[in-house]
């Protein structure tokens, strides 16, 4: 009985103290507990995780951006018709390579009916003009006809013959053959390359001084690039540039930056940076490429082997060594990954800090 009247005093005495205080109506104090660091990790045997120095590097800034393979618009020849008329036959498509003098197509043309008619007439109106000089140079001879009807006579020869020039040069401009009359004018190629632009089909119709084709050298390309207002002081005219393309991403091509656009796209606040460069026959007018643009300041950046960086929740994050057989979690922010298993980091940890090897070896360790 003893013992359980005492049992019962202990029990009253502690749900006394889990009261308020009657006198006051103030709760007990609080227990505080320490935070935890959730960051750091204690190990049993340290030596089984070797430690590694990061690496500082330096070179060259670098930007990367997103481009489109574009036509150097100077190596680009517009295809321009002299005539009006209907397209009878188109001997060429978009794509096709060409050499200069090819034909492209062929149009029926009014002009070119009017053209050697013209020329015919002029051809006429020559002839006569010789035979009423020889007879006024006759007459003249005999004393029939002044000096001033002979000169007469003759400058109506002389206009009559540049008439006939006129017009079979005329004639040839269309590509015709003044000898060889025919209602039909082909359309040649002026210079070698690659058509990019067509705008005629067979049975359209042609307008004067409206390009056809457009003809293009594609042995040099520009690309076209994107690049934020913010960004635009690591770029300069003359800076070089690399290029990847998304469809031979083992590829990288060597350019150089032509210009920068003075103007700004006022939704993207972005500027055109173009470069320039010979094509290997790899690029293809529209190709999505991604051109890192090495600029002329120094960078340094911290290079760590790969294994010391865990990917973790879509954060990159090491360890690095604590006091008493401890280790931190540190979060970093991983860059380029380079040669020889080796990692680039763009911040989180500075040159010369030591940080676990094998960051995965640790994490199940600590799990």
């Amino acid at each position: 009985m003893r013992t359980l009247g005492l049992l019962s005093i202990i029990a009253a005495s502690s749900c006394t103290k889990t009261r308020f205080d009657p006198a006051t109506g103030a709760p007990p104090p609080a227990q505080i507990v320490p935070d935890v660091d959730v960051g750091l990790f204690a190990v049993d045997h340290p030596e089984q995780f070797p430690l590694v120095a990061a690496i500082a590097r330096v070179t060259a800034s670098e930007l990367v951006a997103t481009g489109v393979v574009s036509a150097d618009v100077t190596r680009s020849v517009p295809v321009v018709a002299l005539i009006t008329g209907r397209v009878v036959a188109v001997h060429a498509r978009v794509g096709d390579t060409v050499a200069k003098g090819q034909v492209l197509l062929a149009v029926r043309s009014d002009d070119v009916e009017g053209g050697f008619a013209d020329y015919r007439k002029a051809v006429a109106d020559e002839a006569l003009a010789k035979t009423q000089l020889e007879r006024a140079a006759d007459l003249y001879d005999h004393g029939a006809l002044s000096l001033a009807e002979l000169q007469i006579a003759q400058n109506q020869e002389d206009k009559a013959r540049l008439d006939v020039e006129a017009r079979r040069e005329h004639l040839k401009l269309l590509g015709k053959n003044p000898e060889h009359p025919s209602g039909a004018a082909e359309i040649a190629a002026p210079v070698s390359g690659v058509i990019t632009d067509q705008q005629v089909t067979t049975a359209g119709v042609l307008e004067a001084s409206a390009t056809a084709f457009t003809i293009s050298d594609l042995s040099r390309v520009w690309i076209l690039c994107d690049v934020y207002e913010n960004d635009l002081p690591n770029v300069r005219v003359g800076d070089a540039a690399e290029i990847r393309l998304n469809a031979y991403p083992d590829q990288v091509l060597k350019g150089t930056i032509g210009n920068i656009s003075p103007i700004l796209d006022p939704n993207l606040r972005t500027a055109k940076v173009r470069i320039e460069l010979a094509n290997p026959g790899l690029l293809r007018l529209g190709m999505f490429v991604t051109a890192t643009f090495h600029g002329q300041t120094q960078q340094t950046h911290v290079v760590v082997p790969a294994s010391a960086v865990l990917h973790l929740h879509d954060r990159d994050w090491v360890y690095v060594p604590a006091p008493d057989h401890k280790y931190r979690r540190v979060e970093v922010v991983a860059g380029a990954v380079l040669p020889d298993r080796m990692q680039e980091l763009e911040s989180g940890i500075a040159p010369g800090q030591q940080l676990v090897g094998d960051a995965l070896v640790l994490d199940h360790a600590v799990d």
